[in-house]
């Protein structure tokens, strides 16, 4: 017997959204994926961009567990709440 580990991943092409302008101003949404240097990360970026590109408020979420997809919940509340947003991994 003789095991194929292929597959094939069925999905529906989605359209990225507009880039901005620029970020002056902008409320940023910052989801932490809660891996063990995420935040430490994040929390540099948004350091600056707070400096270079003069984002405005700053509002921080966090997932459940970065081995999980975050709560559909959450995602609509962070899109609703912010004009931008940032998450990233920080292995």
């Amino acid at each position: 017997m003789i095991y194929d580990p292929t597959g094939v991943v069925e999905a529906q092409p989605k359209p990225l959204a507009p880039r901005l302008a620029n970020l002056r101003g902008l409320r940023l949404g910052v989801l932490d994926n809660t891996k063990w240097n995420g935040n430490k990360l994040l929390r540099a970026i948004v350091a600056l961009l707070q400096r270079d590109d003069g984002i405005g408020e700053v509002r921080y979420y966090k997932k459940e567990s970065f081995s999980k997809s975050a709560d559909p919940a959450l995602i609509a509340s962070i899109a609703a709440e912010n004009q931008a947003v940032l998450t990233a991994i920080g292995d």
